[in-house]
């Protein structure tokens, strides 16, 4: 084993300046992508584990205050931050001045008037949200477009250093006048190992893209879900009150 990493040590030592640049192209790529990988993976667990801690709590809390309360500790979890930005957009809207008459002095048409600044104001809470959707999503996918491009490139970055490689094996095949194994097999080895490197870079990056993928639509499916139950529960009941003073 020793001497193996010894001879792939010397194959690389000894490769042109071109295949050398590739290698060392590919190790930034490898490099940066296993960082995403950490990063994105400690990220997206500490997002699924917040966010179930903040949809339990919040099911069994009876006030919107509290979950608020709840929500600012969970500073990972996307859905409480959503819902922050939908709790302070419901506050905004309580405290608008929305005048409320008497049921006695009011008509069907006034209450009609009446109850149309609150579902506009429905409308500005479910733009919130879907802001907010929007912004979670943009930062859970933070990154990870890198690890698409590294394992769509690398492979190919690879194969031109082998392909760089063998052009200059051959080109030293002319110049010595022989072609026989002992003189080939050196240069194109060395130029093979471009194309190993390119894809042992490229298939984790694929892999742990298609796996953060698959995690961030869950997530983005859960905040859809959130997004459309905390609108319900706004409108039937805390509108109910409203209503009720009508």
């Amino acid at each position: 084993m020793i001497s193996q990493q010894i001879n792939i040590i010397h194959m690389i030592s000894n490769a042109g300046l071109m295949v050398q640049f590739v290698l060392l192209l590919l190790l930034f790529f490898s490099i940066t992508s296993w960082a995403i990988i950490l990063i994105k993976y400690r990220y997206i667990k500490k997002a699924f584990r917040e966010s179930a801690s903040f949809t339990e709590y919040f099911w069994k809390s009876k006030d919107l205050s509290n979950a608020f309360t709840k929500a600012k500790q969970l500073s990972n979890s996307p859905i409480a931050r959503v819902f922050r930005i939908g709790y302070v957009e419901l506050k905004k809207l309580s405290q608008s001045g929305v005048p409320v008459t008497s049921k006695s002095s009011q008509s069907s048409e006034e209450a009609t008037t009446f109850l149309n600044p609150i579902f506009k104001g429905t409308d500005n809470i479910n733009r919130a949200l879907n802001r907010a959707i929007n912004t979670e999503t943009t930062r859970m996918t933070k990154m990870v477009p890198f690890l698409a491009t590294t394992g769509n490139t690398t492979p190919f970055i690879g194969l031109f250093g082998t392909v760089w490689g063998i052009m200059n094996s051959f080109h030293s095949i002319g110049i010595r006048g022989s072609a026989n194994l002992a003189v080939v097999a050196p240069g194109i080895s060395e130029a093979l190992i471009a194309t190993a490197a390119g894809l042992a870079v490229a298939i984790p990056a694929v892999i742990a893209f298609n796996h953060f993928m698959h995690k961030i639509r869950i997530i983005e499916s859960e905040l859809q879900s959130f997004s459309a139950d905390f609108l319900n529960i706004i409108e039937r009941d805390i509108l109910r009150v409203k209503r009720s003073n009508v």
